[in-house]
């Protein structure tokens, strides 16, 4: 049976692991994961307080989110925000080559700075464990070098410019890795125009069947589901090749079906709103006039 833990401060993750290490500084800490095989005799279900971004380059000890597993054979990043749980195996490896660096830091740390504002921007915080990042030897490296930084600051004395200057750190990692997404983005793009392929099928059979009248209108967490990623990770793989996100593409999906029964049905606003699924008609009034410029009264009167 696995043992589950919350991990509320930085240093239940080290005493968690029985790393041997001081901790530094309350709310930040960069932790050597070669180090962590050999201390992983059980599973274990892991949450936290804080974020915490991982690389390691060898494969066991493999984590899973939700269903779904992901080792670290080619050397993958993850970026876990507060409050996911993650799940570790109990094998263990012994290599020469092993390396792997873990970045964790609490929402307190940032909380104060422009930083806190830009998180909900860095939407790989969402991803499912199995949509991490894999690195190049050129992305590994800037992105260590960001780490080497980030601990070699925490060596220091710490003054009024300490945190400042961590923060950016860690701010100019997360850029680096938002960058470094987007390039995997184009470098999957044969299998991301499939899943775009995918989304538009299940889009078209959900409008067209009877799906709305027995389910309501689909939610990005229903399509992501479809295709077996996260809603964060479809969303930002749609934007990228489609200019539009998954709320966007059911956008469409559900005008095009309302313009539909505008110009073919005698039906009222109120009752075409409510087949497309909405418990009020003054909401689809609003995205009908968002979205097309007109009410769905003016757009009937015009057509």
């Amino acid at each position: 049976m696995n043992q589950f833990f919350h991990l509320q401060t930085i240093s239940d993750l080290l005493k968690l692991f029985e790393l041997n290490q001081t901790l530094k500084h309350p709310l930040i800490a960069v932790v050597d994961l070669s180090n962590l095989p050999e201390h992983v005799h059980d599973k274990k279900k892991i949450s936290s307080d804080f974020y915490a971004v991982m690389f390691k380059n060898y494969s066991k000890n493999n984590i899973k989110y939700g269903r779904k597993t992901v080792d670290f054979q080619e050397g993958n990043l993850i970026c876990m925000a507060p409050n996911q749980v993650i799940e570790m195996d109990d094998d263990i490896e012994v290599s020469a080559t092993m390396m792997g660096w873990g970045l964790y830091f609490h929402p307190d740390l940032i909380r104060a700075t422009s930083l806190n504002d830009k998180m909900k921007d860095y939407s790989f915080f969402s991803y499912e464990i199995s949509e991490s990042l894999h690195l190049s030897e050129k992305e590994k490296q800037t992105l260590y070098d960001c780490v080497v930084k980030i601990e070699s600051e925490l060596q220091e004395n710490i003054d009024v410019h300490s945190q400042a200057i961590i923060v950016s750190t860690i701010e100019l990692l997360l850029n680096y890795c938002s960058r470094f997404y987007g390039r995997q983005f184009i470098t999957r793009k044969n299998s991301n125009n499939i899943v775009v392929v995918q989304i538009e099928k299940i889009l078209s059979e959900y409008f067209n069947g009877n799906s709305i009248s027995e389910k309501g209108l689909p939610t990005v967490k229903y399509l992501a589901d479809q295709v077996n990623l996260s809603p964060g990770y479809l969303s930002d793989l749609l934007k990228k090749e489609t200019g539009k996100n998954t709320q966007d593409h059911i956008h469409f999906y559900l005008i095009e079906e309302a313009k539909n029964s505008l110009l073919s049905t005698n039906k009222s606003v109120g009752e075409i709103a409510y087949a497309l699924g909405f418990d009020y008609p003054q909401y689809f009034n609003k995205l009908f006039k968002q979205k097309t410029g007109k009410t769905p009264i003016e757009f009937r009167s015009m057509n």
